[in-house]
């Protein structure tokens, strides 16, 4: 067991992946605190305030929690793109009377108010994706009392965030459901195997390593570890717990038999995401930008109420590779059955 971890009381080598949009509640990083693991409450797409909320509620249980937040590295989109894919989506925001954003919308996710909260209200852990921050907030949030992680998919990537004086990485494979935190979203990462990636990035750096991406079976934790990893992260696996927030029609299509297959897209948010594939991914996948966050708030609209009717062809649903092995259980479940083969 690693110090990174047991200085905070782990005992298991599992942390719970901040996974943005709902399903990493206060209640999943809790009872993955309880089970012997750590938890990252998801700061992306929340206002400080809402995140000010989920971090009061996770401490009043007592258990250490990190928080993560997406770095601004905006990829601009023309208006003449983002208008000409508008249009094209907007035929299936009109089955719910929507209205799509017309123009691109820029924003940094609230991003100044979010260190501020974080280094006034500090918290054990900061991870950052999307972006590698300046070195000057990472020093801040240092000095704050936290311990700060960067999510990396290359060598290359680690030994930037290293440079930006991070205490550790997160080295995300491919296989990971949800957003790649790669920092070229327009040169998605080329296929690696997780502990391969691993093994790379410890061999470019000196920092600790927390391995991610594809990690459903107790064998992917054990690979990941022999591979030099200190601990694993773990996300698809939970979508489906007690504990989860991710949508009940979420949560039934990652074991749907007629949806079998992922694919990386940025349809939904104009940022490389792997997904299962469905009817948006197939049908815009293929014409949509490359532009983040305006193809996030272009969809987001359509997203939600395609979720609260239950649509699941509309819907990002966010998968990994091995988003059949997500059971229906407390996540004291899934992480003790991950870790069997420690």
């Amino acid at each position: 067991m690693s110090t990174l971890l047991s200085d905070l009381g782990a005992d298991l080598p599992f942390i719970a992946a901040p996974m943005a949009g709902g399903p990493s509640t206060p209640e999943l990083v809790t009872a993955a605190a309880r089970a012997g693991g750590l938890g990252f409450l998801a700061g992306g797409y929340k206002t400080a305030q809402a995140l000010a909320g989920q971090i009061h509620t996770t401490r009043t249980e007592g258990v250490a929690f990190g928080v993560n937040l997406f770095v601004p590295n905006p990829v601009p989109v023309s208006r003449e793109a983002y208008r000409r894919y508008a249009r094209e989506v907007q035929t299936e925001a009109d089955r719910y009377g929507l209205t799509l954003p017309e123009e691109p919308i820029e924003d940094d996710d609230h991003w100044t108010d979010k260190i501020d909260l974080l280094t006034s209200a500090p918290v054990p852990w900061v991870s950052f994706t999307f972006g590698i921050p300046d070195r000057a907030v990472v020093s801040a949030l240092r000095r704050a009392g936290s311990t700060v992680f960067q999510c990396v998919t290359s060598a290359d990537e680690a030994r930037r965030a290293a440079g930006a004086g991070v205490d550790a990485l997160i080295v995300q494979a491919p296989a990971a459901g949800g957003h790649s935190a790669t920092l070229t979203p327009a040169r998605p990462p080329a296929p690696v195997r997780l502990p391969d990636l691993v093994a790379a990035v410890r061999g470019a750096v000196a920092l600790p390593v927390i391995a991610a991406g594809g990690i459903t079976t107790a064998d992917d934790v054990t690979a990941a570890v022999r591979a030099g990893a200190e601990a694993a992260m773990i996300g698809t696996a939970l979508l489906r717990t007690h504990e989860s927030g991710a949508s009940a029609p979420h949560k039934a299509a990652l074991v749907d038999p007629a949806v079998d297959t992922t694919v990386v897209t940025h349809a939904f948010t104009g940022r490389p995401a792997r997904a299962l594939r469905n009817h948006f991914t197939d049908r815009y996948g293929p014409t949509a930008p490359i532009g983040y966050p305006s193809l996030h708030h272009l969809t987001s609209p359509l997203r939600k109420a395609a979720t609260a009717s239950g649509e699941t062809g509309l819907i990002h649903l966010w998968a990994g590779t091995g988003h059949r092995q997500a059971r229906a259980e407390p996540v004291g479940d899934t992480l003790e059955r991950l870790g069997r083969g420690l």
